[in-house]
């Protein structure tokens, strides 16, 4: 998990935490308590999933952003290699050519 969500899910917990601690030794009939319980309940379940939201947001657009960026590098070393392999053909050609021509006037010397 990365250092963001860890300080998330630490800061939710730690406000959940907070407030059912805040309300239980707050002077209060029980009714009214449990109540006030259930509603930060929702409340910290709200601000959780919009924080998990918000992160797979960014987590999806960072993740878009590399592939972007991997999809352009491979691109590079293609168009690299692709480039290295006609120079290669073009200087074996060449050898091969001078190869033929040694051997041709060989041939005639023998």
């Amino acid at each position: 998990m990365s250092n963001s969500s860890n300080t998330v899910v630490g800061l939710l917990a730690g406000t959940v935490i907070g407030a059912t601690l805040g309300i239980l030794f707050a002077p209060e009939k029980g009714v009214i308590t449990r109540q006030r319980i259930s509603d930060e309940t929702l409340s910290a379940r709200d601000q959780f999933v919009e924080k998990a939201s918000e992160f797979r947001e960014q987590v999806s657009t960072s993740v878009s952003g590399s592939k972007e960026s991997l999809d352009t590098q491979i691109e590079n070393v293609v168009a690299n290699v692709s480039h290295k392999a006609d120079d290669v053909i073009t200087t074996l050609e060449r050898k091969l050519k001078e190869l033929k021509e040694k051997n041709k006037h060989l041939q005639t010397k023998a």
